[in-house]
């Protein structure tokens, strides 16, 4: 049932309780902002718009921890924030009243949101989750459920979490947070319980007692409206609507009244399951250290792309577009890709294309490779190998910091299935599409100028919790 290795010493039991893992990244536009730059580590951190000179209209997209103690939020007007946390860059050392303490003690850095980058590294942790469950549904840009059942058992669960953890942290640079249990809903509280870095495994003879003293703020899918309308029920804690008839429940909120009464008793049957065919297919590998020498960059991208050609073959599926990535350093992601005029499958061409993109990047330090195969079609249609599609091909380019050349796209897609083993290869499916449990929608950036409190309304949810 499982390509992928699972824990020794323990049989399966067919009727035994699903394993549910949810990831979430802490502060997660933050932490990606102290990836790129090391020196921002245990400083206060504000991702957002509209905090420039001359700029008065923005909005929070992501506070650090540090900078929440200063009652930075998420979806806070930037004013706000800059009041309560001034911009460090923003004071000038020359005043006659600068004081170098306040500037350390009561100041922050203030970053652009930059969602190509973060997609990038939301990528490398997608890649490590994928290669560490059966089933990985995507939930937004720092979150996502795993369904590990076949992966680990209940006995050794807390040591599957820290694995998880650990790889994400040390392959990727990010600190997540993980809950374990029996549902979703569950596992998503369990995810939030010790934030940040936190790890929480409710096994399931453990659900009722860990759910019943919540209070019911903290229900999966209660916002504060709900909240208060609950305390006005007389109902402070999961126990007390476990606890209550469902009838006052139903008429109040509806059938969302009798999922909250099921919740709070822990009782959760959806399954994580991915929605929609995947877009793209990608492997990625990395090297120990920077390589200059072409051979082994060379070697490297004809294994990749022989192993990305070979899982669309396995998957049934066709591909209109090739690219390549090449990581330099100290971080910079460049991407190049090559669109057909029809679909294919043709792994020598996938070779073939792939060195062709790279080229440009044989003499540069590269520390990370990437190959990748996209716009999918999944048909039984007879299989197409036409030297004659890249005729009419058109090639895209975008590096790291959106600079466009001639003749030039984003490539809006090429992150989400990027993997980040630093210690060898890994496999990737994409599944871009809208998930029924996402918070908010992908962030559409606004226009110059543009930024304010609705722009951030449909993000993808960062750190809300």
């Amino acid at each position: 049932m499982t390509d992928g290795p699972r824990l020794p010493g323990v049989d399966r039991d067919e009727d035994q309780e699903r394993i549910v893992c949810h990831v979430d990244a802490d502060c997660f536009y933050a932490a990606c902002e102290r990836l790129r730059e090391p020196d921002l580590r245990g400083e206060p951190v504000v991702v957002g718009m509209g905090y420039e000179p001359g700029e008065t209209i923005g909005a929070v997209a992501t506070a650090s921890y540090e900078a929440r103690e200063f009652g930075v939020e998420s979806a806070q007007a930037i004013s706000t924030a800059l009041e309560r946390l001034p911009r460090r860059a923003a004071l000038d050392p020359d005043a006659a009243d600068h004081d170098p303490a306040f500037e350390r003690s009561e100041t922050g850095y203030y970053r652009p949101v930059d969602m190509d980058y973060y997609e990038s590294i939301a990528a490398e942790v997608h890649e490590i989750l994928y290669d560490c469950a059966d089933v990985v549904r995507k939930v937004s840009i720092d979150e996502a459920y795993l369904d590990v059942t076949e992966r680990t058992a209940w006995e050794v669960a807390d040591g599957f979490a820290r694995h998880v953890k650990d790889r994400i942290r040390r392959e990727v640079g990010v600190v997540v947070s993980v809950g374990i249990a029996p549902t979703m809903s569950a596992a998503k509280i369990a995810s939030d319980f010790e934030k940040p870095d936190g790890l929480t495994v409710v096994r399931p003879e453990e659900l009722r007692s860990f759910l019943a003293p919540l209070d019911v703020a903290l229900l999966h899918g209660v916002g504060p409206v709900t909240a208060r309308e609950l305390r006005e029920m007389g109902l402070e804690t999961a126990g007390d609507i476990a606890a209550a008839a469902p009838d006052p429940l139903v008429d109040r909120f509806g059938e969302r009244g009798r999922e909250l009464y099921d919740r709070a008793r822990g009782e959760d049957d959806r399954r994580v399951e991915p929605k929609g065919d995947p877009k793209s297919f990608s492997r990625e590998s990395a090297f120990a250290e920077p390589v200059t020498d072409p051979e082994p960059k060379y070697e490297q991208i004809e294994t990749l792309a022989a192993a990305v050609a070979d899982r669309a073959q396995r998957e049934g599926a066709l591909y209109r577009t090739i690219g390549v990535k090449a990581v330099t350093p100290p971080y910079d992601v460049n991407t190049r890709e090559k669109s057909l005029s029809g679909p294919i499958d043709d792994p020598a061409l996938v070779e073939r294309i792939a060195r062709d993109l790279f080229v440009e990047f044989e003499a540069d330090p590269v520390r990370k490779l990437g190959v990748r195969v996209a716009n999918l079609e999944f048909s039984s249609a007879d299989q197409a190998r036409l030297d004659g599609w890249e005729r009419a091909d058109d090639r895209r380019e975008v590096d790291a910091t959106g600079d466009r050349g001639p003749e030039t796209v984003d490539l809006t897609d090429y992150a989400d299935a990027e993997a980040a083993d630093g210690t060898g290869d890994e496999d990737s499916v994409t599944d871009d599409t809208d998930d029924g449990d996402s918070t908010g929608a992908a962030f559409d950036p606004p226009a110059a100028g543009q930024s304010t409190l609705a722009d951030f309304s449909g993000l993808d949810r960062d750190d809300r919790t």
